[in-house]
């Protein structure tokens, strides 16, 4: 009985130990440092690192739908066509992400097909003014993410939509 006694104290210990080391071994470790410091961001030195996500752009304009419609409008033409030549002025975008939105009517599969058909056309209509297929991408978010709060065709105006987001 005093054994298992001395060897239960003797192992819990131990078995700590290791649980503690293995654990700091397998902690990953940075491979690299940022290169700028708090300090230069708080003196405004420099920008938010590039490494971040897409990210918006006043250059890249939305683009609105008609209810349960995914054809480019007439009066959204001209802001592709601005969002065109944004794209093309901004050499350093590596990529862009058109994301289909919808308004809250209509289940949530059926949203995510419109969205994907939304964010299609946008994609159709910047390759045929000379905007690179490679470059862009779509995505469909369906009616998950409004831009509007309402149950009215006010809002549901502005959540039927397509946004553009840069990568670098």
């Amino acid at each position: 009985m005093r054994q298992r006694s001395i060897f239960r104290i003797a192992i819990v210990p131990i078995a700590a130990a290791s649980l503690v080391a293995g654990m700091a071994c397998s902690e990953k470790k940075p491979t690299e440092k940022p290169s700028t410091s708090s300090r230069e961001f708080s003196e405004g030195r420099s920008t938010a690192p590039e490494t971040l996500g897409p990210q918006r752009s006043p250059d890249l304009q939305t683009v609105y739908f008609d209810f349960d419609r995914s054809d480019i409008r007439a009066d959204q033409q001209p802001v592709l066509k601005g969002n065109a030549a944004a794209i093309q002025k901004h050499t350093d975008w590596r990529l862009i992400t058109i994301e289909g939105h919808c308004d809250e009517r209509g289940t949530e599969e059926y949203n995510l097909a419109l969205g994907d058909r939304r964010a299609t056309s946008s994609k159709t209509y910047l390759e045929n003014l000379g905007i690179a297929g490679t470059k862009l991408t779509t995505v469909s978010l369906g009616k998950s993410q409004p831009a509007v709060a309402g149950h009215d065709e006010a809002a549901w105006a502005k959540n039927r939509r397509d946004e553009f987001l840069y990568s670098k």
